[in-house]
């Protein structure tokens, strides 16, 4: 199983446990973290959902070796959840979702954030928005909510430089609430976790509903606009020579393709 599932104290924790992957998706973690988040909602003895990772990383975003074989091989089997699934899932969870970002986050390792209603994140862990690096577009909704989240000009950074960003430049923007020590992490998220879980369920559900709910249309349109996009980029000329360099081990060299892309 690539996702633990632990409950305590009201406090649901889901960690992904892929640490080999570096806690990538693929298919089958998608299917299992939407399932998890499904259940968490609906479960009536959960108030706080805690979101981690095992190893040295939170997770490296979508697994890019089954991103291949999604562009390349016709007999591709997607799962019943996906990446689609998964997103839907996080927009309409309606309880607490906590984050803490125990290491390296790439991808939706970082965007995810957007849907947290508090982020931790390690001293020493990492996040980068590679969309520019693969040749594709931006993904879970982060064209709208990282602007809404960390500014305008944080967020043309963040999504159009497929550089790292550290603890300190993450908390400075507004992108994480808390940078702990690694070691402080989890207690720390733990016990804002605790604090929230110990307020009736029912209004923890209506804070977070009035909060998100003027946000709905906005993240709904994003989605489809970053679809569109990606549709459109993803097996293109850019996103070809990106995943062949990582198939390779290489730095992706994106000076010969052709003109405009």
């Amino acid at each position: 199983m690539s996702l633990l599932i632990a409950d305590d104290k009201r406090v649901r924790t889901l960690t992904l446990d892929r640490p080999d992957a570096l806690n990538a998706f693929d298919e089958a973690l998608y299917d299992a973290t939407a399932e998890a988040l499904l259940d968490a909602a609906a479960d009536p003895d959960v108030a706080v959902v805690l979101l981690t990772g095992n190893g040295r990383a939170f997770t490296a975003g979508t697994d890019l070796r089954e991103m291949q074989s999604r562009t390349t091989d016709p007999d591709f089997k997607p799962g019943k959840h996906g990446f689609r699934g998964l997103l839907d899932a996080l927009v309409a969870f309606p309880k607490p979702l906590i984050c803490a970002v125990n290491g390296i986050g790439l991808g939706l390792g970082a965007t995810v954030l957007g849907f947290a209603d508090l982020a931790f994140m390690s001293s020493d862990a990492r996040l980068k928005c590679p969309f520019t690096g693969l040749g594709v577009a931006p993904e879970a909704a982060s064209s709208y909510l990282l602007p809404a989240l960390i500014g305008r000009q944080n967020a043309a950074w963040v999504l159009m430089s497929s550089e790292w960003i550290d603890a300190a430049q993450a908390k400075e923007m507004g992108l994480v609430w808390r940078v702990c020590e690694p070691e402080d992490l989890l207690p720390e998220a733990r016990r804002h976790a605790e604090v929230l879980a110990a307020k009736p369920i029912s209004s923890l559900i209506a804070v977070k509903r009035t909060m998100t709910a003027p946000l709905r249309a906005e993240i709904d349109a994003a989605r489809e606009r970053e679809n569109e996009c990606f549709r459109e980029l993803m097996g293109g000329p850019a996103n070809r020579e990106a995943l062949t360099a990582f198939a390779e081990g290489r730095a992706p060299d994106f000076t010969g393709l052709p003109a405009g892309w």
